[in-house]
Formats: C-alpha cells, structure tokens, sequence
C-alpha cells in the first residue's frame, strides 16, 4: 500500500476519520459497474487544487501540493493498512537507544533523470530543506537532528551548511543522530519533507520546484498554474506499487461542484470530495462510483492567538464556544450524515486516539456554553469570524457553526471567505487571520502525536495559530522522551487531557472521503488520508 502518509493541512470539507482502514475502503471494490479491457498506458484526471508553494517536498504544507509530490516522490517508509511501518527506499532502518539511527537504502533506486538515488540524495535534501536561508516551510521537522540549530537559528545566520547528525557512510548507509531519543522517530520518515533530491536540484532549487525531480511511481510533465499538473507513469520506478496506468492529470477547480458538473460529463475522473450540496444526490447520480470511506483526520476551527482578541484569552471563553457548537445536528443535516462529532484532537484511526478524553468540553449545551463564556470574561468585541477557503465546500457548514453559536450564546458569528485555499493559507503564514480560521488535519504518521506536537507544540511548522504554552511543549517533551513507542503513546495521550484544558483549537468533527468516479476508471480506491490510491486506477479502453 502506498498513500498512508498525509497532506498536512486538508483544503476540502472531507469528513469522518473512523479508523485506519484498508485502502480497499471497507471491501468496495471501486469498479461500480465499470467494465472492459483496461489500457495499461491510459491516463485520467483527478480534481487537486493549486498548490501553495513550489513543489519542493519540504515545501508543502497542505494537500494540494502535497498529494503532487508523494505521486513523484518516494519515501524511506510508507505504513500499512493497521498503521505500521513498511519499508519502502529503506532497506531497514535500525537503533540500538533511540537516538542513533543507521539507514540502508535497496539497491537499484533511481530518480527520474537516471541518476541513482544514494546515501548523499537523502542527507543533502535534509540540510538544504532545514537551512534557514532556503524558507522551506516545514523545515521544523528536522528539528529534532543535532545541529539543527547550527542551520536553522533563532535569528541571524546559519554557523554551518549541514547538520552535525547527518553522516554519510557509503552510497548505501547514512545515519541521523537526534538531540534525544525518540522512539517514535522511524514513523515521521514516512512524511513528504524527507524526499530525497537528485544533485541538480541544489543548482536550481526555483527550477526544480517549476519541474521536480522525484524517485517515486510518477515523473513530472507539465504544470499550468491554476489549471492542471500533468504526471506520468516512470517505468524505471522500483517501488512494489507500480502503476497500472499510464499517468494522472491533476485538474484544478475554483469549487467543488464545477468538480462535480465535470465528473457527471465524464470530463473528470475522480473527485476527491463532493461538496454539501451535491450529496444528497450522489448517489442517485452516481449509483456504486459514489463512495464513503472512513480515513484520517479532524477538521477544527482555530482561534489566532496572536491577535488581541486572542491573546490571553481565558480557555474557559473557547471551551464555552466549542459547547455552543451543535455538531450533533450539523453532521447530520448540513453535511447530510456524512461525518461525526469529534471527541478527541486525535483522529480515530490512530495509535493512541481515546474516545471521551474531551469530557463534555465538545458535546453540545447551550446553557454551560453561556456560562463559561461568561466566567472566562466573555469574547472581546462579542464578535468572531471564521475564515475559510471558498473553494472547499465549507460555506454551509461555517454558516451552521455561526448560527448554533450566535444562538447559544449570544456572541456575534460570520463567516470570512478565502476565494481559494493558497489565499487562505497565505493568511495564515502572513498571520492576517481576523479571528478563528478552519483548521483541517490530516495524519503525516498514523501516532496520536502528530495530530499534536505537530499542530500544538509552540515551534512547529503545523502552527500557525500562534498557541504557545510552556506545560504542553513540557509534556509533548516527555512524550518524546519515553523509553520506547508505547510509553510515548501513553504520554501523549496524558498531554492531550491536559490540551483540553488550554483548547489551542476547537475540534469539530472527523473526515471521511465522499468520492465519486467516472465511467472511465474501474478499481478506485481510497487510502487512510482520504486521498485516491493512484497507482491502482485503472483505464478503460475506449
């Protein structure tokens, strides 16, 4: 299985994350009645939105871009259907304390362009992502490596090109040494930001990001910006998912129902996500190529701690908001019984998730929300705004959100619409958020960490909110500190009781991937990040 590895921040209005399913989905088997000789060489089109950035793996920090990049790259690790670690470019990857850690790479690994995908590919992408000069957005990640620091500073200039942990021992091997151990450290290597680069890159990175370079199933071909990016099947590939299609085109669309109108005319393939208002009747139009299919992630709505209505703000105020908020009533009606409420930051799919750690923080009751909000010292201004990408089917259900609150406690609620969601992430980066904005998260690893120290801890590249609290970093730590996965579990999921407590988000409901396909394609599946299994589809002859 390839695809179990995540897109970071999710730009469309998927829903409900009930657990780490197969990419089967539940036993469908994605022909819907589509029938006939399969054209081994065929290519279709997929809807992806524009990507934010340019398509460097450690660049991309939302699902646009992201779900370009694993179709070009490939990774050390992917994960299985149950969530664990297989390995893909890696031979084996092994530790002794959890500290040091020895890579091996498989034999006969090449990148797009012929040239061999080595020890050196990996430990030069790391440094130049991680340098502080090459404004990588998720140059975090890496922050965990000794000498991170060296290159990647609290201000000023980098002391160092590479990190003192990265070394080189042959083509083959190369080793990271942590600042600490952390036993959980194998299963982050299976996100996007630790591609590998071929030796041109560093030449060109501007170039590069135009028409990347990758060593996964897919090579690029073209890239119109707001309209389409082109892939095709790399025959050299040496991953064990090979295509059985000859590319994909990633359509971009300014809404989801323009996504919707083209599938049902068969100019699109697969749509990722139907939007609100089409659900009611997809099935009707679509018959058996409409799927439901549980996957990985929690959509929230976040407030910008680093605004003055934010700052210092009492929880008891976002705990009072969260209770205002009927999710009972608005997954059942506005997204047409497509999603559930959530009662966890943690995806239910994941290693650690706990159901009823939120305690009555996240269930609906307009009279301890009023009285909350008025023990926290009420909102200032009386007044809040969600922003939200106009292009991801989240309108009605922002709407509904505002309703439910305005009408539980009084407080003022209206929706600030993004016209897509490079805009409104830009927002975010730029910190030009007004008030809260929608917050839609995606596993990078199945762990219930990385739906928190990456999203939550004070410096990580998932926070854009500004949330900055000494205890949770303090408890995120011990959780990194544990003796071995298991202790690193159960210590996140303490800090997670803790989270709920100082509410750096509000989490409204779980993910689930509401597809459609076309009468072209046969054997659609999706994976546990909601995203189609590319390398299955299959094209049918004309």
């Amino acid at each position: 299985m390839r695809g179990a590895r995540s897109a970071k921040w999710v730009a469309i209005a998927a829903v409900v994350a009930l657990s780490a399913t197969a990419c089967g989905g539940g036993g469908d088997s994605g022909e819907g009645g589509n029938s006939g000789a399969v054209d081994p060489k065929g290519i279709f089109s997929v809807d992806v939105g524009e990507p934010q950035n340019p398509l460097q793996p450690a660049n991309a920090k939302e699902s646009n871009g992201s779900k370009v990049i694993r179709a070009i790259f490939s990774q050390l690790v992917d994960f299985d259907d149950k969530g664990k670690v297989v390995y893909e470019n890696a031979e084996s990857i092994k530790t002794t304390d959890n500290k040091v850690w020895t890579v091996t790479l498989k034999d006969g690994w090449k990148f797009h362009n012929g040239e061999a995908v080595t020890a050196k590919s990996y430990v030069d992408a790391w440094n130049w992502a991680a340098n502080i000069k090459n404004n990588q957005t998720n140059s975090y990640w890496f922050a965990d490596i000794k000498g991170f620091e060296d290159v990647h500073p609290e201000s000023g200039d980098p002391k160092a090109e590479s990190m003192s942990g990265l070394k080189v021992v042959d083509d083959k091997t190369f080793t990271i040494e942590l600042t600490s151990p952390i036993p959980y450290f194998e299963y982050k290597l299976g996100y996007d930001v630790w591609s590998p680069l071929p030796s041109g890159f560093f030449k060109d990175p501007e170039g590069y990001g135009e028409k990347p370079v990758g060593n996964g199933p897919y090579e690029f071909v073209s890239w119109e910006h707001k309209k389409q990016i082109e892939v095709k099947t790399f025959a050299d590939y040496k991953g064990a998912d090979k295509p059985k299609n000859g590319g994909v085109i990633f359509k971009n669309y300014t809404t989801v129902e323009a996504g919707y109108q083209d599938l049902l005319s068969n100019n699109l393939d697969v749509i990722r996500q139907i939007g609100p208002k089409d659900l009611p009747k997809r099935k009707t139009d679509l018959g058996e190529r409409a799927v439901d299919q549980d996957y990985n992630a929690v959509q929230s709505i976040v407030p910008a701690f680093y605004t003055a209505q934010w700052k210092d703000i009492d929880p008891k105020v976002l705990q009072g908001l969260s209770m205002a908020i009927d999710r009972e009533t608005i997954t059942k009606t506005v997204l047409n019984d497509t999603r559930e409420a959530a009662t966890s930051f943690v995806a239910k799919g994941v290693a650690g998730f706990q159901p009823g750690v939120a305690g009555d923080v996240l269930t609906y009751n307009p009279t301890k929300a009023k009285q909350l909000v008025e023990e926290g010292g009420g909102v200032p201004g009386n007044k809040i705004s969600i922003q939200f990408n106009a292009d991801g089917g989240h309108k009605e259900w922002v709407e509904a959100v505002c309703n439910s609150i305005r009408k539980a406690v009084g407080v003022e609620c209206v929706g600030d619409s993004k016209p897509d969601f490079q805009t409104d992430l830009d927002a975010r980066d730029a910190k030009e958020v007004k008030s809260l904005y929608r917050g839609g998260w995606v596993q990078d690893y199945p762990l219930n960490v990385n739906f928190m120290r990456d999203l939550y801890g004070s410096k990580a590249d998932g926070n854009t909110s500004g949330f900055a609290d000494k205890e949770i970093d303090a408890l995120f730590k011990k959780g990194d500190n544990a003796a071995d996965l298991d202790g690193a579990i159960k210590a996140y999921q303490e800090a997670e009781k803790a989270m709920f407590e100082k509410m750096p988000a509000i989490p409204l409901w779980y993910y689930k991937a509401n597809y459609g396909y076309s009468t072209n394609v046969k054997n659609v599946k999706f994976d546990n990040n909601g995203d189609p299994v590319l390398q299955d589809i299959q094209v049918i002859k004309k």
